[in-house]
């Protein structure tokens, strides 16, 4: 079975394995989106989020499945958003988001939280399609 639909398969993830990290590739612009991607898809990993991080390297990133908003309140650093439906076609992309904010997007699927400047690293946008692979 294909891990991305593995790990988006509700009865599935409640038997995933922690510490999955996948690779993203935006289709559209063939650009690395990020290279190590977690996978917040339970209660307690998807309500904390990336709180308590001191940051994000280049090429590292969290997806929230299923996610509609995400807040930054008590981050320490901006980061980058990326809404994604079911078909993994970007519905919203946010850039260089501060601490203290909300952001939805309420015809996404689920989120991809990324280090500032992937966005605009990688000139991702609305419409973009991307690929989830397993991580070297």
């Amino acid at each position: 079975m294909n891990l991305i639909r593995w790990i988006s398969d509700r009865r599935a993830r409640r038997h995933a394995k922690p510490g999955v990290r996948l690779k993203i590739l935006n289709l559209t612009r063939q650009a690395v989106l990020a290279e190590r991607v977690e996978v917040a898809d339970r209660g307690a990993r998807r309500g904390k989020g990336l709180l308590g991080r001191k940051g994000l390297d280049p090429g590292e990133g969290l997806w929230i499945v299923p996610c509609e908003a995400v807040h930054t309140f008590g981050m320490r650093f901006p980061i980058d958003l990326v809404y994604i439906d079911r078909k993994h076609r970007v519905k919203k992309v946010r850039s260089h988001v501060p601490a203290w904010r909300l952001s939805a997007c309420l015809s996404a699927h689920s989120v991809i939280e990324l280090a500032s400047g992937a966005v605009r690293d990688t000139q991702t946008k609305a419409g973009d399609q991307l690929e989830f692979s397993p991580a070297d």
